[in-house]
């Protein structure tokens, strides 16, 4: 594979985009920084299809990434694929508001070819190549210029074995019969939905005790407006306010401006500052949270109750067992809100019903809850029975 000096001009960029767009894959990944920063800093990228690989600068003065940018949410003909592509994908989706499509995810792959749920991309290459990784550059500031080879060496690195990867994981899915199983997966991860940020959704990554309405109204405020403010600062949340200290707030609201020097978590400035004044107005307007917002009691599904939850912990169990027997991810057969549903009665909506999913797991599940199957001990082994014809 013929590797290409760093790109930091608009022409070479192009020329190199022309090129992808004719190829059947691109291989991505990105180097970014985000430990100060609200907003994920782009700092190298890098792409590669079976002939050539080069690493882009996206911090290079006056370099147009606009080609590259088309070739990843515009062109359909060629596939992208990533490994673990979540923040990758991000990053395309801060950048242009799409998402890259089509997409394939050797990390979600591989857990329809049995390697485990998350295998990590130095095992991944381990196991399908035999080639140890060099991780002496994973802690890099990709942010600081200029980048030495080594480090450009080792981050194009990630898409040439990804490059070579893809094509031998391809063979084995279509071998297997298993490629139509990702394929709602992949969809799923391509979603735009998924990276859109909303603000009026931000109070759900707090951990707060109780479900009172007014709470979780202040919390839902509290949690809007740090998102403002991060954005606007374009710092971490939790340099603005740890979760901690905004549900604290939203549990035990200050009745003045002056008390925010009594918070914990809190500079004593704001209590007379700007900031601190629009702290108070988004408590002052918080409105108590709805019906249709509250989070259920508890994490199961309204309505499972305590027979429910028991037969909801077999379904758990025969997931097991049908997972090791076919050798895949249990995670990509079923995951424990559809298996909940599925035991408080729910039988339309569930992906568990339909096509691959059925055939490998649904049915079996179906008939337990409704009688026909159960567990017995064979040799050992924890093995399904069919208790009718």
């Amino acid at each position: 594979m013929h590797i290409l000096p760093l790109i930091t001009d608009s022409s070479a960029l192009a020329n190199l985009c022309a090129r992808l767009s004719q190829a059947d894959f691109v291989a991505v990944d990105t180097e970014f920084m985000r430990e100060s920063t609200y907003w994920p800093e782009l700092c190298l990228i890098q792409v590669a299809d079976e002939n050539e690989a080069a690493a882009i600068d996206p911090l290079a003065p006056g370099i147009d990434l606009q080609p590259l940018l088309d070739l990843l949410v515009d062109n359909e003909e060629v596939l992208k694929v990533f490994h673990a592509g979540g923040q990758d994908i991000e990053i395309i989706y801060n950048l242009t508001g799409k998402t890259p499509h089509p997409l394939f995810d050797t990390q979600i792959a591989a857990m329809a070819l049995g390697q485990g749920e998350q295998i990590g991309y130095s095992n991944l290459v381990d196991s399908w190549l035999g080639i140890p990784i060099d991780k002496g550059a994973r802690f890099t500031d990709w942010a600081r210029r200029p980048l030495e080879a080594r480090q450009v060496d080792y981050a194009i690195g990630d898409v040439t074995h990804l490059a070579r990867i893809f094509p031998k994981m391809l063979a084995r899915l279509k071998k297997t019969g298993r490629g139509a199983w990702l394929d709602q997966e992949m969809e799923r991860i391509a979603d735009p939905a998924n990276y859109a940020n909303d603000p009026d959704l931000a109070w759900k990554r707090v951990r707060i005790a109780g479900r009172k309405p007014e709470v979780l109204g202040r919390l839902k405020a509290l949690a809007r407006w740090r998102e403002a403010e991060a954005r606007g600062k374009n710092l971490p949340r939790g340099r603005i306010v740890k979760d901690e200290t905004l549900a604290d707030l939203a549990s035990h609201p200050p009745k003045k401006q002056g008390d925010l020097a009594k918070v914990r978590g809190l500079s004593a400035t704001w209590a007379g500052n700007d900031i601190g004044g629009r702290l108070m107005a988004a408590i002052a307007d918080a409105k108590p949270m709805t019906d249709a917002e509250l989070p259920p009691r508890d994490d199961r599904k309204p309505g499972l109750g305590k027979d429910g939850a028991l037969v909801a912990d077999l379904l758990k169990l025969l997931l097991k067992i049908r997972s090791r027997d076919i050798d895949v991810a249990s995670r990509l057969l079923a995951r424990s809100e559809e298996l909940e549903a599925l035991a408080a009665g729910q039988r339309q909506g569930l992906s568990i019903l339909e096509g691959w999913r059925y055939d490998q797991f649904g049915h079996d599940a179906l008939d337990l809850v409704e009688g026909r199957l159960a567990f017995a001990v064979k040799g050992g082994k924890l093995k399904m029975t069919r208790t009718e014809a």
